[in-house]
C-alpha cells in the first residue's frame, strides 16, 4: 500500500453517536472475550501441567526392586542415525518410499511418531539405516531431548539417537515416558555452546529408573490413560480459544456492517 492507495479506500462511517455506541459495545465484549481467553489458556496449561506433575512424581517415588540402568543396558540396539552422504541435500537421496524422520517430526509427535515430511530413495537408504517400528527416537541437536516412538519403519539422521529396547529388560512405552520425565535435565546437559546439543556421551553415565517389566506395563497403562485425558482436555480448551477468536472477528464484522 501507498498513500495514493489509502486515499482511495472508503470506510463505513456511522454518525458520531452511533460510533460511540458501537465502541462501547465492542469494548465490553472484547473485555469479556479477553477474560474468557485468559481462563481457557490457564486451563490449557493446567491440563499440561497435570500430566507433567504426575510423570515427575511417579518416577521420583521409586518402589522396591527398582534399578538404575543406562539406555544401552536395556537395549538390543542403541546408536545414532546415519546420513553419510555429502552434501546432505543431494536431490538423489530423496523422493522414494522410505520414511525419513527428522528432529521436527519427533518434536511434533505425541508419544507415537505418525507423520514424516520427507522420504529417502534407494540411494538415500543405501547411505543410511532403516530402523524398525517401535524404535524410540531422541533428538540430540536443534530440538534437543525431544522423544517419540516410530509408528513405522524409518530412517533418520545422526541428529537423532535410536533406542530399540530389549523386551526382557524394558517396555518401549515406559522408556519413552521415562525420557519425557528426564527431558529438562537432558536439555540442561546440552547447554553451554552456541547451539544447544547433546550426544551419545551424554547417555554413557546417565542412568534411568527401571522396575520389573511387569511393573513397567502397569505404569505405562496408567500414564497412557492420563495422557489421553490430558490431550482430550487440551483439545477442548484449544477449540474454545479458536471459538473466542472467531467470535471477536464476527463482532467486528457485525459492527461495521450495521448489524450491532
Amino acid at each position: 500500500l501507498n498513500q495514493g492507495s489509502l486515499r482511495e479506500i472508503r470506510i463505513p462511517l456511522a454518525p458520531i453517536e452511533e460510533q460511540h455506541r458501537i465502541v462501547t459495545l465492542l469494548d465490553e465484549a472484547f473485555a469479556d472475550i479477553a477474560t474468557a481467553k485468559a481462563n481457557a489458556e490457564k486451563n490449557l496449561q493446567n491440563a499440561r501441567d497435570l500430566f507433567e506433575s504426575h510423570l515427575q512424581t511417579l518416577f521420583a517415588q521409586r518402589g522396591e526392586g527398582w534399578k538404575d540402568k543406562t539406555l544401552e543396558e536395556i537395549s538390543t540396539t542403541f546408536g545414532r542415525g546415519k546420513s553419510r552422504h555429502r552434501p546432505r541435500n543431494d536431490p538423489a537421496l530423496y523422493g522414494g518410499q522410505y520414511p525419513f524422520v527428522q528432529t521436527g517430526d519427533v518434536r511434533n509427535a505425541e508419544h507415537i511418531i505418525t507423520e514424516f515430511s520427507q522420504t529417502y530413495s534407494e540411494a538415500g537408504l543405501a547411505q543410511s539405516k532403516l530402523w524398525p517400528k517401535g524404535t524410540i527416537c531422541i533428538t540430540i541437536a536443534a530440538n534437543i531431548a525431544e522423544t517419540g516412538i516410530l509408528g513405522f519403519d524409518a530412517c533418520f539422521p545422526d541428529s537423532v539417537i535410536g533406542v530399540v529396547p530389549d523386551p526382557k529388560e524394558a517396555e518401549v512405552g515406559y522408556v519413552e515416558y521415562v525420557l519425557q520425565s528426564f527431558k529438562a535435565r537432558l536439555q540442561a546437559l546440552g547447554q553451554g555452546s552456541a547451539q544447544a546439543n547433546i550426544n551419545m556421551g551424554t547417555f554413557e553415565n546417565e542412568r534411568f529408573p527401571f522396575p520389573s517389566v511387569a511393573e513397567q506395563r502397569g505404569i505405562m497403562t496408567k500414564l497412557d490413560a492420563l495422557s489421553e485425558e490430558s490431550q482430550r482436555l487440551e483439545s477442548i480448551y484449544r477449540k474454545k480459544l479458536t471459538a473466542l477468536d472467531d467470535l471477536k472477528k464476527s463482532l467486528l464484522h457485525q459492527a461495521f456492517s450495521g448489524q450491532l
